[in-house]
Formats: C-alpha cells, structure tokens, sequence
C-alpha cells in the first residue's frame, strides 16, 4: 500500500513502547529493506528524513516516531524557546491523510512478535507538520539571584569564642559588597539588636553584609561587651583584638570591599565600637555610636558607672558643641558594667576613624556628655576642625540637633571627621528602632539610615 513503510515504522514504535526493544529494532530493519526494493513507499516530494545526528543539514527524531519532513533548517535564534528548528514539508499532511495502521503487514508484525496492533492514542497524537527541537540545542539557563541569607556560625581567638550571625542581602551576586559590623547592648542578642535598628532591610536596600557578634554570658554576666576593663580597651588584646579577627575572618570568607568596613554599637556595644575606631582605624573606615561612652572613659567597674552617670573626665580640654550636662529622665536600660580606661587617644599612632554619634539628651543611664566626650576623642590630632551645626527634625516626631565637623581647609562636599545627632526628648534607646526590639524609640529619627549614609560617604584610604 502507499503507506505500508510509514505503518510499519509506527507498529516498530508500538513495539518500542512495550519494552521490545529487539524487536523493534528488527521491524524497522525489515521495512526499511523493503522499502529499498519496491522503491514504492515513500513520495518524492516528502522523504522520510533518517540521516546522522552530526550532519549539519538532517537530524535523527529519536522519539519512537519518524516524521515526513524536508531537511532540517535550523532557526536563527535557537535559544528562543519554541522556536522552530525546521520546516514542515506541505505535502506532509496529505501523505499521512489516510489511516497509516490500513496498511499494516501482519506477517511484518507477527514474525517481529507482536500481535497488537499500533496503540490508537499513538496515531491520535502523531502530527507530522510538528516540529521537534534538534537533539544538540543547548538548553535555556535561567539565571536566579540568590536569596537573602541571615545565618549563625561562631569564630575562636586568642581571647575566646564568640558567636556570631551574618546577613548576607540577595541579588548582589558577583559584587564586592561593604561590611557593617553591629554590637548590640547589654541584655541584648543578635537576633534582638537586628529586629531594633532593622539594619537588615538597609543592607537589602543598599547591598552591603552585617555582622552581628554576640557577647557571652561567660564573658558578661549581662551580656555587655567589657569596654571597661583595661585588657579589653587596646589593640591585639582582649574583645577588640577578638573583634578585629573575626571581621577579618569574614573579608576571607565573602566578598566584601576591605576598604568598606564600618561598625557601629548601642550603650556597652556603643563604647566597644569607638574603641575599635580609635584601636584599628586600618580596619575600619567609619563607626557609629549610639547612647555610648568614649575610649579610656573607666579603668573598673565603679569608674565605669560614675562615668556613665555623669560623664567622662575632660581630657582635651575641647569643648565640643552641644556639650552640657543631661537631664533627668528614666532610662529603658539596665547599665552596663562600667569600663577601664585605655590608652589616650593622644597615643594612638593612627587617627580615629570618623564617627557619627546619637544621644539623647534625657539618657539617664548613659549621659549625653559621653556622647560630646566621643566627638572630642575623634577629633583629637586634627588642627581647629570647623564644626556645622544644622538643625533639622530627622524622619521621626523628635527634634534632633545635627553638627558635623570637617578640616579646616575641606570643602563642604568633603568627607566630614565627625557628626553628632543630639536628640531631645530621647532617652536611652535606638532612636527611630522598630518596637519590636528592646531599646528603642520609635519616635526619633531614624539612627541606622543616618550611619549607613554616613558610612557610605566615607572609604578607608589605602595606605
């Protein structure tokens, strides 16, 4: 019959489809000898198309069915999905109009050791003008970001182990990302300090990893980072020397920009953070201070409370703006354990790292003098830096007193050495926090935006 080869072919597939795999194979090798001799099944204008897989000009359908097609013409754009991959021949549809199983041979098929005849859904969905994809396309890769990640793990150095978590923001793949290094208070944890200053939703904003490091109990019964005690207050010794190492462990670890690395603490996390700005200013490019105490304001605990509860001894003899003393208000916090003093800042071989500092100036647990005192330790070795007092309310429903403090000769788009946010009304307490969290205001202007954009003005300078 006409279409006695196609039949054939399609009972061979039938019998591929069973699992008779030796006997398909044998079906097709019988029709396709048959139909070299009688010269009579295919049709001129549409030959069925069974060349090698690596010629550039045919393909092998290795499907179970053969189509009737014109050589294949590969599409221009082979990576759009459905695209076609060659052209149907026209006369296909009329070659296959008639029942392809009428011209079944049943002695082909018996002798194959089949007696089923092809399955109709077979034939049902067999369409000769559908085009297949070649078997060497290359598949389509879709290209995820990778999710926003907040993980726990811990570092071990000379002065102990600390845990720690890292937020690690999405979609920021293959970018060399800054650092913020986040040291929460006394009571406090790294899940805690996170849900309160909401640095996380920044860092997915702005792109950049936080580091939130966590106090032991072992090491504070309270959780507060010791920046009191004399073995914890100087370079390579002690929680900055801790700190440091695992800051460093983490640039090994991810691809953060060494020259982005900021960090940033409330009340004891406060004090700890302008002790590593003063300590390690080759570490880190800026750091921020909320409701803390300057480097070497307490050598003991006793001293640690007093400075807290009426400021730092003067030292420079500075007077910065806004200094005065703060007023009675009940604070939200427990103290920290007081603090020891460490070396001056006059001794300090390298300049402190910039700093932008938030007080309120109703903290009666931390005093807002200490807040003046850090601005004056950041300012040390620079000549008559020129101070800018602008008053603005900030993003919350408290009013708030700016100052920053640039070179001498430094335009006003230069990096500033120091800003302080005086915030009235405020007591000891994340200004603008989320509630969630433990010490916060809600109502202040917002604390985290402010570092962040402070930090992102200023860069560490390669030596």
């Amino acid at each position: 019959m006409k279409n006695n080869l196609l039949s054939k072919i399609f009972a061979a597939g039938g019998l591929t489809r069973q699992g008779k795999l030796a006997e398909a194979t044998a079906a097709i090798q019988r029709a396709l000898s048959s139909a070299t001799k009688a010269g009579a099944h295919t049709s001129d204008d549409s030959p069925i198309v069974a060349t090698c897989a690596g010629e550039e000009d045919h393909a092998v359908v290795l499907d179970g069915l053969v189509r009737v097609a014109d050589p294949i013409l590969r599409s221009r754009d082979p990576a759009s999905p459905g695209a076609d991959v060659g052209a149907a021949d026209p006369g296909a549809a009329d070659a296959t109009s008639s029942n392809p199983t009428s011209g079944i041979d049943t002695a082909e098929v018996a002798s194959s050791g089949s007696t089923s005849a092809i399955d109709a859904a077979d034939e049902a969905s067999f369409d000769p003008t559908t085009d297949f994809p070649a078997v060497d396309d290359e598949p389509v890769v879709i290209d995820r970001p990778r999710p926003a990640r907040f993980l726990g793990s811990s570092f071990t150095g000379a002065a102990g182990t600390r845990a720690f978590k890292l937020f690690a923001p999405g979609g920021f793949e293959g970018e060399s990302l800054p650092l913020v290094v986040m040291l929460h208070g006394c009571t406090q944890d790294p899940d805690d300090f996170a849900v309160g200053t909401r640095m996380n939703e920044l860092a997915q904003e702005h792109g950049f990893f936080v580091l939130y490091p966590a106090q032991a109990a072992r090491s504070n019964a309270h959780k507060c980072w010791n920046w009191f005690a004399p073995g914890d207050q100087r370079r390579g010794a002690g929680e900055p020397a801790l700190l440091a190492g695992m800051v460093r462990h983490v640039l090994q670890t991810h691809p953060v920009d060494a020259d982005r690395v900021y960090v940033a603490g409330l009340s004891a996390g406060g004090a700890m953070a302008a002790i590593l700005a003063r300590e390690y200013p080759d570490i880190f490019a800026a750091a921020g201070v909320h409701s803390g105490l300057p480097p070497g304001a307490a050598h003991d605990v006793a001293s640690a409370f007093s400075a807290m509860k009426s400021g730092p001894a003067a030292r420079s003899g500075r007077r910065v703006a806004g200094r005065g003393p703060a007023r009675s208000a009940r604070a939200g916090k427990a103290p920290a354990a007081a603090g020891p003093a460490s070396r001056s800042a006059v001794q300090t071989p390298l300049a402190s790292a910039p700093v932008i500092v938030f007080h309120g100036d109703a903290d009666a647990t931390v005093v807002a003098s200490n807040g003046d005192a850090v601005v004056e330790a950041a300012l040390v070795g620079h000549a008559s830096p020129a101070a800018e007092v602008v008053a603005e309310s900030g993003a919350g429903k408290r009013h708030a007193r700016r100052t920053v403090w640039r070179a001498t000769d430094a335009g006003v788009d230069s990096p500033t050495l120091a800003e302080q946010w005086i915030v009235h009304g405020a007591a000891h307490a994340w200004s603008g926090g989320a509630a969630a969290g433990s010490y916060t205001d809600p109502d202040g202007p917002d604390a985290s935006r402010e570092m962040v954009r402070f930090f992102l003005e200023h860069s560490r300078r390669r030596a």
